[in-house]
Order: structure tokens, then sequence, then C-alpha cells
């Protein structure tokens, strides 16, 4: 009779987990968005698309004209080496090495301020986009939103998922932005998330061995 009594508590127990497990899943509802997809159809995009440009420019620029100043003083150096007195060489040739340390010092730097000003221009929009996507979620009763790209670069964190859980559209609507019709080609603009405008420059070689005085 114990153990009738012991096969009925268990069957209600497992019968009591399905059915708080069914009930569970029910009240679950989850969505997905493209997080790069919203950004590029902002229209803060394109605002900060030319910003990065024009500071990158900028840095570029700065980079370009250190990097002509020490191709003319090296140009210089090994024309007229040669006649030079120990002395005054081995200051070239340190002005020179200066030059060099100086230009790899201002790219590195260049990169991480080109990061640091990409950070602060998006950082609004990233705000702006998350308060959509939370209301959004909350007016149709979404418990989870997931972001199907990770990012420029990366492979996809949604392999597959209904349409329907899409809310990137959603999303754009309650910002105010107008969706692309479906069927035609979304903003081709490359989202300032993904943009690499990084000023770059070859690294200057530096020869300060002086040419050899020609034998009478």
């Amino acid at each position: 009779m114990n153990k009738v009594k012991v096969l009925v508590a268990v069957v209600c127990l497992m019968a009591m987990s399905v059915i708080s497990n069914a009930q569970t899943a029910a009240s679950l509802k989850i969505g997905y968005t493209n997080v790069e997809y919203i950004l590029a159809q902002m229209p803060e995009a394109k605002r900060i698309e030319s910003d990065l440009k024009a500071y990158s420019t900028q840095l570029e620029s700065q980079l370009q004209a250190k990097y002509k100043d020490f191709e003319a003083k090296g140009e210089a150096y090994q024309k007229g080496a040669s006649t030079m007195t120990d002395v005054i060489r081995a200051d070239k040739e340190k002005e020179l090495m200066n030059l060099r340390t100086s230009i790899e010092e201002f790219q590195k730097n260049a990169e991480v301020s080109l990061q640091k000003k990409q950070q602060s221009l998006l950082e609004p929009a990233y705000k702006k986009m998350q308060q959509a996507i939370d209301d959004v979620s909350k007016e149709n009763g979404y418990t989870y939103v997931f972001n199907s790209d990770a990012g420029y670069g990366t492979n996809a964190i949604l392999l597959h998922a209904p349409e329907d859980g899409n809310i990137s559209d959603l999303v754009l609507k309650k910002m105010g932005v107008t969706p692309p019709a479906k069927g035609t080609a979304a903003n081709p603009a490359t989202s300032p998330a993904a943009t690499n405008t990084a000023p770059k420059a070859t690294t200057p070689s530096l020869n300060t061995k002086a040419p050899a005085k020609k034998k009478k």
C-alpha cells in the first residue's frame, strides 16, 4: 500500500513538472534583431561615418606630413653624409631615429584615438536603439531579444529563426525611421561600427650608413 502511495506521489510530481514547464515555455516569447542593419538605416549613420572620415583624414594628413619630413631629411643625410664631420653625422642619425620613433608612436596613438572617437559617436545611437528595442519588446510581449549578428568580421550568433520573430523593422518604426520595402536592398552604406578608417603609413626604413667616399 505504501509503495502505491509513493508511486502515485511520484506520478503527480512528474505531471506537475510537465505542466509547469509547459506554462513556462508558453510564457516565453523570443525575438531577434540585427543591430548593424538598424544602425545603417538610422539617419545618424551618415553623420557618424562623415565625422569619422573627417577625423581620420586629419590624422592621416599629420602622419603623412611626418613621413615626408622623415624622407626629406633622410635624403639630405644620404647626400651630405660623406662630407659631414663625425659629430654632425651622429647628430643627424639621432634626429632621423627620433623621427622614425615619433612616426611609429603617432600611428599607434592615432589608431587608439580613432577607436575612442568611433565609440563616442556610436554611444548615443546605440542608447537610442536600445531604448527602442526595450519599448518594442514590452509592447509586443517579448521575453528575450537576441542580436542575429555578432558584429563586423564575426560569425552570426543566430543561424536560423522564423521571420515573424524579427523585430528590426518594428524598432526602426519606433525610432521614426521607415524600413526598406520588402524585396528591396537595404541601405548599402557601411555601418559606422564596421568602418575601418585607421590612418596607415609604411614604417620608414632608416639607412644611416654614410656613403663611401670615392677613391681618386
